[in-house]
């Protein structure tokens, strides 16, 4: 079974986009450290960046993305983040390198939990269309890299659902990632919601 990195991108002195009192650099670490402990709940090996409120320059965080479980190509890299703006949606860039596979599973469990998808997407570095634009994404090497942006933290929906429902967007994240890499997927004990499956029949009220 292929191995995760989980990263809770910025931290300490980096605080990454602010609204009201959502701050990026605690969104990433909590919903990093919930995706890192339910992964290991289901038995899928994992590691995460970063357990604390610090500090880690670009070049300290790619060598313990590299070093954890080696540079191969059965190892995953989830890079946590928020927009900053009003347009609304999540985003998932993922690496030159990679097929959209991961990223198309990723869009599909996170909007069947409601929250929209924009669009997953590469990006290229100007200077070198060669290269992905994302340092994240460009000095990984042979990991299976994506960043999930989970929504933009001055749209108001958006907001409210990074600031109350990041446990949910997780979920769906680690429902996705077991799924992709044919692990064997289980609700945590106590949870008040339920992630929607192919294949399942909803009823509303009101027969609409």
């Amino acid at each position: 079974m292929k191995k995760i990195i989980i990263d809770a991108s910025r931290g300490g002195s980096d605080v990454g986009n602010k609204y009201n009192d959502l701050i990026e650099k605690d969104f990433n670490l909590k919903i990093a450290t919930y995706i890192n402990n339910r992964l290991k709940e289901l038995g899928i090996e994992s590691f995460i960046t970063r357990t604390s409120d610090e500090t880690i320059s670009n070049d300290e965080r790619i060598k313990l993305i590299n070093n954890k479980f080696g540079n191969k190509n059965d190892v995953i890299l989830v890079a946590n983040s928020i927009n900053s703006g009003s347009e609304g949606g999540a985003e998932i860039i993922y690496a030159l390198r990679n097929s959209d596979n991961l990223s198309n599973t990723i869009a599909n469990s996170l909007e069947n939990s409601g929250q929209k998808v924009n669009k997953f997407y590469q990006r290229r570095l100007p200077s070198s269309p060669e290269k992905d634009y994302y340092y994240l994404l460009r000095d990984t090497g042979n990991i299976e890299a994506i960043i999930i942006n989970y929504g933009y933290i001055n749209n108001e929906d958006d907001y409210n659902n990074l600031l109350n429902n990041y446990e949910k967007l997780g979920e769906a994240v680690v429902y996705a990632l077991t799924n992709y890499v044919n692990g064997k997927y289980f609700l945590p004990s106590t949870n008040d919601y339920y992630i929607v499956q192919k294949g399942d029949r909803i009823f509303m009220e009101n027969n609409e």
